[in-house]
């Protein structure tokens, strides 16, 4: 019997099956097939179900890219902790490194894993908003620059925090203070070691960085000691920017599959406002506690001298005195200054921890950094912030590891399409969510020679910029949407390294190796953290 006669037996013609029911299965079995051919549709069911309703991109050849699961699309290569990995591989699979297409659920996606395609999509205005997550919403995220919509307040926001935040005079204004706290974090390393034989160094960077936003911010510092006494605040704000990273991080199925969005199966929507709540309070505190000074002082307290870079007062102040010329309501001002404390606090430590690891795993490395500082500064005084210019070498440290482990390997917060518009010969559709794996670029063989070998020599020889101009390495993003606050990052790292170098030979743990396995949660972290010992070399 042939396929076609067993079909019409199996529908039509079985004794004591009705035709009205053979009927409905015949339906179910071609529901079945449309979905499925809907589930191998290039770049799954989202982009499947886009086709449906823009009929100009049926005419034109599809983005390349995996099917997935069906309904679920590539879920569970998000539910991981490498998902840059698993991203480049496919994109390596499916011939699709310039753009590759895919769904999460009923969310579209593009990634590029090339230069020239990351730089169309981050310097284009068609991909001028972000989407804005759950959580990021519940955590009043999208009432800052992160994720406010593009537009005048967006705008306004970028502009004061340019000015009065990230300027290099007010950079440069904390330079002093930046080097106490890495004074300190050296002074901690000391008594860690005399206590432990060993440090744990993530707990250190983190505290130090946490510290150093918090005095540029709120214009307050908490002691290491103090922390560990819990005599001040340092550590519930450590607390809250915890639980924070780990719910942006978490996969949430409500922000893919909108029917889930009712049940809140994870829990992610209650624990986010019981966490905005707290943050309220914390940081409502902290503004009314510098408007009952500035009423002690008759308002003499600014933030804001000749171009906002004078005067002394920290970033509150400068809200405080621009609140009524900008309308920033106090639920602005506190979700703004959440999310410099939140923005600012994780990058500088991770990316030091990085370092430190390499340090430890590349000796040589170490030595001829060492030396670097030792030839430019001496040995009879401290590193400063003056002789970083004159530190090339560590410079290229830096750099390199920002290659070979950037903090944003999928440049942390994407972009979305405003409206249609197109990438290449690409059409994409409005609401497509639009990311560039700089993990996958900075580990290509035909960008970078031996991208797997760390070698701060490469940029010894050649001066790659940063900053988001060359998209080889941008792991600070590009365009409108760059991260503000990447000037201070950078002087930060490169002040402490020079400073943590200085002070100590790092070397590996008696009792464990140093692991450079990663894990991908809001920013790629190291999966377990770096365990070594420091000797001192400066008395």
């Amino acid at each position: 019997m042939s396929f076609e006669h067993y079909c019409y037996y199996l529908f039509f013609l079985q004794p004591g099956f009705s035709t009205i029911l053979s009927f409905k299965a015949f339906l179910c079995v071609l529901m079945f097939i449309s979905v499925f051919s809907f589930w191998l549709s290039p770049g799954g069911l989202a982009w499947a179900l886009s086709k449906t309703r823009v009929h100009v991109v049926q005419t034109r050849t599809a983005i390349a890219g995996p099917s997935g699961l069906p309904l679920l699309g590539l879920v569970f290569a998000f539910t991981g902790s490498l998902t840059h990995r698993v991203l480049s591989n496919l994109a390596e699979t499916f011939k699709a490194k310039s753009l590759m297409a895919f769904s999460v659920g009923f969310t579209r996606f593009i990634i590029s894993s090339h230069p020239d395609t990351a730089k169309e999509i981050l310097n284009s205005s068609d991909f001028a908003d972000r989407p804005v997550k759950e959580s990021a919403y519940e955590l009043l995220f999208h009432k800052a620059m992160g994720f406010a919509p593009f537009g005048e307040y967006w705008r306004n926001l970028r502009r004061i925090s340019a000015t009065y935040l990230f300027s290099p005079k007010r950079i440069a204004h904390f330079g002093e203070f930046r080097r106490r706290i890495g004074l300190n974090m050296v002074d901690e390393i000391k008594v860690l070691m005399k206590g432990n034989g060993e440090v744990e160094v993530r707990k250190v960077l983190h505290f130090g960085s946490l510290n150093n936003v918090m005095m540029s911010v709120f214009g307050r510092s908490y002691e290491f000691g103090d922390k560990v006494s819990g005599k001040n605040h340092g550590c519930e704000l450590e607390s809250l920017v915890s639980e924070g990273y780990e719910l942006l991080g978490v996969f949430n199925w409500s922000d893919h599959f909108p029917l889930l969005g009712w049940l809140d199966l994870q829990g992610v929507r209650k624990r986010c406002r019981n966490l905005g709540a707290k943050v309220n309070v914390f940081v409502g505190r902290i503004i009314e506690e510098h408007r009952a000074k500035r009423v002690e002082n008759n308002e003499i307290i600014v933030g804001v001298g000749d171009g906002g870079d004078e005067r002394s007062g920290d970033f509150v102040d400068v809200l405080l005195d621009l609140e009524k010329e900008n309308r920033l309501s106090d639920s602005d001002m506190i979700a703004v200054l959440w999310e410099m404390i939140f923005r600012g606090t994780d990058t500088v430590a991770i990316l030091l921890e990085w370092i430190l690891a390499r340090m430890v795993l590349h000796p040589d490395i170490q030595a001829q950094a060492q030396s670097e500082i030792d030839t430019v500064v001496g040995t009879s005084r401290l590193v400063s912030d003056s002789d970083l210019p004159n530190l090339p070498y560590l410079h290229a440290i830096v750099k390199e590891t920002l290659r070979m482990h950037p903090p944003g390997p999928l440049l942390s917060w994407a972009r979305l399409a405003i409206h249609d518009t197109h990438i290449g010969q690409n059409f994409i559709p409005a609401g497509t969510t639009a990311m560039v794996n700089m993990w996958a670029i900075t580990h290509d063989e035909q960008v970078w020679s031996e991208p797997n070998e760390f070698k701060p020599e490469r940029f010894m020889k050649e001066d790659v910029a940063i900053m988001g101009s060359d998209l080889r390495l941008a792991p600070f993003g590009s365009g409108r949407r760059v991260c503000p606050g990447k000037a201070m990052g950078i002087a930060t790292v490169q002040l402490w390294l020079a400073q943590l170098l200085q002070s100590f030979k790092w070397i590996p743990s008696e009792h464990c190796s140093v692991d450079v396995s990663e894990c991908l949660k809001l920013s790629l972290e190291m999966k377990n953290s770096l365990v070594c010992m420091a000797v001192p070399r400066v008395a």
